[in-house]
Parts: C-alpha cells; structure tokens; sequence
C-alpha cells in the first residue's frame, strides 16, 4: 500500500482547454517538446516524417487543422508521470470535453492574448468550477499585438469569476516584445524570437553585481516597475488550498509558437497540480492509495488502428494497481477482460502497459464489450456517477446512398454512438435513423469517418426537431401510454433508452403540464436506465 500511495503521489492528470485557434494543440506539443517527449513540434520521435500535429491522429483533423477528438498522452518529467489529455476546442465538441474533464485532476486554461475570454472558454471553465478542479492559465501570443495584460488580467477576473495571481508579467509586446518579467523568482526571462527549437531563456537577475548586467536588467524592467509594483500590492496572495478548490488561478504569459513561457508552465504542472485523489463512488469513497484496482470508462475510440477495426476504452484508474495480465472484471456485464493487451499512448504511438497507478490513464483495445461509463474493478460492485449524455439541440436523418451499404452504416452508427461521437437514435413506428448533435460539424465529421472508416458514404436531411428529452416515470404503465400516445415522436436511443422530440420550447411546455408523472431529463446519467421495455 505504501508503494502504491508512493507512485500515486507521482502522478499529474490534467486537460488542456481554450477556445478554438488560442494555440492549444501548438502548446501541447511544446509541453511534449520540453518534457523530451517528440523531437520536432508536429511529430512523434521515430516518426519525423509526419509534421501534423502529435495529438491530432484522425484523418479529419490532418485535412481540416482542427481538434475533433480528445486525446491522451503519458510523459515523464521530473520524476513525474504526467497524462496529459489533450480535447477539442470547437464548442460542437464539447460533450467529448466534458468527459474527458471528469477524469483529470486539473486543468490548464489557454487564452489568446488578442481576444481575451471567449464563450467556450467560459463554458469549460463553468465545468471546471462545478468539479471544483484547479486551474493554470496561459496567456499566449504575446509575440503578436494583443490587448493589455492588466485588461487582460481584469477580464480573467470578471468575467471568470476566479481570482487571477500573475506569476509572471510581460515586457511589451508583438514586435516590441523582450520576456516576462517571473514574480516568484524576480527575474527576467529574455524572449528571442523565431526559435524552432528549444532553447533555455537567458535569465537576468536582479541581484548582479556586474555593471553591464544591472543596467541591462535596468533597461528591461524600468517599462513595467510600475506595473509591477501595483500587481504586487494589488493581487491576493496565491494559496495552494484556494487553487485546489479552483478559486485562484496562477497567470503565464509567453508563446507557446516561439517556444516561450513553457518551461514555466511545465514546471507548474509538477509544482502545483494534485496527484489524484478520493473518489465518489454510490456506495462509499474510493481512494486512490486503495490496494485493489478500480476504473471508470471515460472515453471510447473507434478505429485508432484503421488496419485491426478496433475500438479502445480509455480508463482513468480511480485507486490501486494496474499489471499486465491481472484479473479485472466489467461490473455492468459482470464478465472478465483480458489485460495482455493494455497500452498507454504518446498520441496514435501505443505501449503495452505492464504497470499503471491511480491517476494514470490505460486502453482497453475490445470490439464493443466495454462501453461509456462502465466501472471496471477486481470484483467489487462500485458505481461511479457523472458522466452524463447532453440532450442533443440538432437533429439530422441518416441514409445510405448505396442501399446494399445499409449493414456497413449500422454497424459503422453503432461504434460512433457507442464512442459517444454522436447519438444515434431509431423512430419506435420505424423508418430512417436519426443522429442528434450539440453542434453541425459533428454531422460532418461522422459522415466523413462513415464513408472513410466503414464504406458508407450517407445522405444527411435535417429535420424539424430541434430538441429532445429523455422520459421516465415510476410507474410502467403510465410511461408506457405516453410512450403510446406520443409514438409518432418517440425514439430510443443506443442503450434502449426512450426519448421525446421536440420542435419548439412552447411544446414541451405544454408536455410538462398534460404529464405531470412523466419526468424529461436534459441529460441521461450512463448508470441511469430507463430502458424500453
């Protein structure tokens, strides 16, 4: 037990989330960089020839430049065994966000210095706060003519609702742009642009007796010891336990194309991000020091080897030990999995994993056995909870274009509801399936892995539904007449789960008052059931 509290303690597990274009995915390669992971920004080592992104893998997001997949990637610094979980930024992705943010014990924030706090910024941060998870900011692009870092600090704090502890502070900017100015160490870190590869800022501290370097020091900081001495009087002081309950975020400025400020935010992921801790499970607490392995399913991908048709369950271990080959046990299907095959990954590069802790993050390959928010244990019962599916607020129907592709396109609908990249429901009078979205370019994107990844190229029809609601009561019969009553608008989805569409907020006013038994749920919790009979 000691041992494993010892390499639990070791751990990191944290998201990086923005806004689109605020350079997240340029930054999760420099983090990659630094901690000696990839030898060029844009690829794994041993794979030098391909210059997309690391985190990006699927051949959407090679032609397009965009994120539409979180991903998961192990590294090692310091000592630390950090799992850096990389998610879309488009705010049509965000559910897939949202699942990913249930399994990190922080986040770091990344924020384009030119237009500051955007919407989906403020709508991930609202997750982050709800889960109570810490927060690092980074404000990036600095290189470039953006907007006032004290406005920019103002915004964070307004706008946020969190207090914001600068623990660096920019000299200029765009081309005038000379460093940061780190208040902890009270030093400058000089800036040199266009720098492809990375090169350890020049420091110049203030304490030096040579002449030539205290005037330079001089030089650099009499622009901005005004502003520094107001931050200084003028900002709480950082505590660890208020960033721990996500009430205070420290604040970086740099670029992360220029390979600048990420030395200082690696090193605050080790310095400042907890290693894992208690869960709550239905039944009792678990912690992460516990003896006996436990999991949660927070994520499902299809196809990251096109060539086996394979499907991995990513699993956040919630307490003990994982070993390769050791005897773990799916308690929703009460069946055994085999554990040879379990990997880690750098991006689409696997490892076979022979030990893994709480905190680290571990696949699965399976071929549909394991599923969204199954808890994978030793053998004890546990029930974990929040990992909820949105009600969808866009509805598309689905065809083959080729009707003797009609297997391919069940088959290729099932894995992606499945993997949670859409949800796929069928009509109970029958006819086409229906795909509902939180936003249009996930019809995109399923239509292009369905032709690309499974053979069947598909026609997509909007349709008058803008809005859906799970249903329940507690009493069959009830549920069953409105299920009746109503069958012309009523679909299950892919657990069997039944739900009502909707066309207008007026309509489902109405619905509230003529089945005051019937519940309509915004969101369906993965170990809530209401199953069709």
């Amino acid at each position: 037990m000691k041992a494993i509290a010892k390499e639990v303690k070791r751990r990191r597990t944290f998201a990086i989330i923005s806004h689109p274009d605020a350079g997240k995915t340029t930054l999760t390669e420099k983090i990659l960089l630094f901690a000696g992971a990839i030898q060029i920004a844009g690829s794994v080592k041993s794979r030098k020839s391909s210059r997309y992104a690391a985190s990006d893998w699927m051949e959407i997001e090679k032609q397009r430049g965009i994120s539409v997949a979180s991903s998961v990637m192990q590294i090692e610094y310091r000592d630390c065994i950090i799992n850096l979980l990389d998610t879309p930024g488009h705010q049509d992705f965000s559910e897939d966000t949202y699942r990913v943010l249930t399994a990190v014990d922080g986040a770091l924030m990344v924020i384009d210095a030119a237009n500051g706090i955007e919407s989906q910024t403020i709508r991930l941060l609202d997750i982050c706060r709800s889960r109570k998870t810490p927060i690092i900011t980074f404000i990036n692009k600095f290189d470039r003519e953006v907007r006032e870092p004290l406005e920019l600090l103002s915004e964070v704090e307004n706008n946020l609702k969190i207090e914001a502890i600068p623990f660096s502070w920019p000299i200029g900017m765009g081309k005038s742009f000379k460093g940061v100015f780190n208040l902890i160490d009270d030093k400058i870190l000089v800036f040199k642009p266009g720098q492809e590869t990375y090169t350890k800022p020049e420091n110049i501290l203030n304490n030096s007796t040579d002449n030539k370097e205290k005037e330079r020091f001089d030089n650099f900081f009499a622009p901005i010891s005004q502003e520094i001495d107001l931050i200084r009087n003028a900002a709480p002081k950082f505590e660890q336990e208020k960033f721990i309950n996500g009430d205070q975020t420290p604040i970086f400025f740099g670029s992360a194309i220029n390979n600048f400020g990420i030395q200082e935010i690696l090193d605050s992921i080790v310095d400042y991000f907890p290693s894992p801790s208690k869960v709550n499970a239905i039944s009792r607490n678990v912690y992460p020091e516990e003896e006996k392995f436990s999991g949660l399913v927070f994520k499902i991908q299809a196809n990251m080897d096109p060539s086996h048709r394979d499907r991995v369950a990513f699993i956040k271990i919630n307490s003990g030990q994982f070993t390769r080959g050791m005897s773990l046990k799916n308690i929703r299907t009460k069946k055994d999995i085999k554990t040879n095959n379990v990997v880690s990954f750098l991006s689409q590069r696997r490892e076979i994993v022979e030990e893994a802790f709480a905190g680290d993050i571990i696949g699965i390959p399976n071929h549909g056995t394991i599923h969204l928010g199954d808890v994978i244990t030793e053998g004890e019962y546990l029930e974990f909870t929040g990992l909820p599916f949105f009600a969808p607020e866009m509805f598309c129907s689905v065809e083959p274009k080729d009707p003797l592709k009609t297997k391919q396109l069940y088959n290729g609908l099932r894995q992606l509801g499945e993997e949670g990249a859409i949800q796929v429901f069928q009509y109970y009078s029958g006819g086409p399936l229906l795909l509902g979205a939180v936003g249009k370019l996930q019809f995109e994107v399923v239509a292009h892995r369905l032709k690309n990844e499974y053979g069947a190229d598909v026609t997509i029809n909007n349709t008058k539904y803008n809005m859906a609601r799970w249903v329940s009561s507690s009493d069959k019969y009830i549920l069953d007449r409105f299920i009746t009553s109503n069958i012309t608008n009523m679909v299950f989805d892919i657990t069997n789960s039944p739900a009502l569409l909707i066309s207008s907020g007026a309509q489902l006013r109405s619905l509230l008052e003529l089945y005051p038994n019937i519940k309509f749920h915004k969101t369906r919790e993965h170990n809530k059931t209401f199953a069709k009979q």
